[in-house]
């Protein structure tokens, strides 16, 4: 991916929750083929599913989502759905790449943003840089490719 920082232009919400959706759906489908026998012997039964849902799957699904944002957003700068959507992560300070502690950061972020009510991706929608609570506490921005 290119680092011209002539031309950055801010990401727009609609491209970002494009990506959003791409990439929970590739987690998701992670998590079904990891526990796919667990969730095949429970399928008959919906108290059963739900209670595997709860219990052990959520665990899971939290640490992969942060080590899937962690890697793709440190080391390519974005995660395979940003890259369908052609937009990027990039530093807030430097407008660079993003450092692996911010990375990791900015994937807490994003998981404590879902967990109450997706509040803080509606932060975005409020100020100019469109910054949602996991780009505030990851110092980053999303910039179109």
């Amino acid at each position: 991916m290119q680092n011209n920082t002539n031309n950055l232009q801010l990401a727009s919400m609609r491209s970002r929750a494009f990506a959003y959706v791409i990439d929970d759906l590739l987690v998701t489908l992670i998590i079904m083929i990891i526990f796919w026998e667990n969730i095949y012997a429970v399928s008959n039964d919906p108290d059963a599913l739900m209670y595997l849902m709860k219990a052990e799957l959520v665990m899971p699904l939290i640490v992969l989502k942060v080590i899937y944002h962690t890697f793709f957003v440190w080391y390519y700068g974005a995660t395979i759905g940003k890259i369908v959507a052609k937009i990027r992560v990039i530093d807030a300070n430097n407008w660079g790449r993003v450092n692996l502690f911010s990375s990791l950061l900015r994937a807490v972020g994003r998981i404590f943003s879902e967990m109450f009510f997706y509040v803080g991706f509606l932060l975005g929608f409020f100020n100019d840089g469109r910054k949602t609570f996991h780009d505030i506490t990851g110092k980053t921005l999303v910039v179109n490719v």
